[in-house]
């Protein structure tokens, strides 16, 4: 009995950390702006909302969407702002600087068979002061 509550114990912990790391991976590849690795968790299909525009997108679609973006707005930093989780999804909020403009960015994972997927990204142009250098 005390193995088994072990295990339980170890596997509890472990799928705890896989549950934040698809979330932690997502933050690292938008730091760089890189479009490939946040494309390894969307979903089937992605809904992508810039201040212009906002669409549903197929995953090899939303990769060339995002990858676009980030040509053509080359990040310069990104600050977390608050990160949660709900009832299997995740979400995180943060503040995306680019040469261009500053957007407050919301990302929006869910748990699907055991594996978090990217269902949902948005952009909106942020009112924290931003001054283009």
């Amino acid at each position: 009995m005390k193995r088994f509550f072990t295990l339980l114990s170890v596997l509890t912990i472990a799928s705890a950390f896989s549950f934040s790391s698809g979330i932690d991976e997502i933050i690292q590849a938008l730091k760089t702006g890189n479009s490939s690795e946040i494309a390894k968790y969307f979903d089937n299909t992605v809904e992508i909302t810039f201040p212009e525009k906002s669409n549903s997108y197929s995953k090899t679609q939303a990769e060339v969407v995002l990858r676009d973006f980030f040509s053509n707005n080359p990040v310069k930093a990104v600050e977390i702002l608050h990160t949660g989780e709900n009832a299997g999804s995740q979400f995180c909020v943060a503040t995306l600087v680019t040469k261009n403009a500053s957007y407050r960015t919301t990302i929006y994972m869910k748990q699907k068979g055991k594996r978090q997927v990217l269902q949902q990204i948005m952009f909106e142009l942020s009112n924290t002061g931003y001054k283009k250098n």
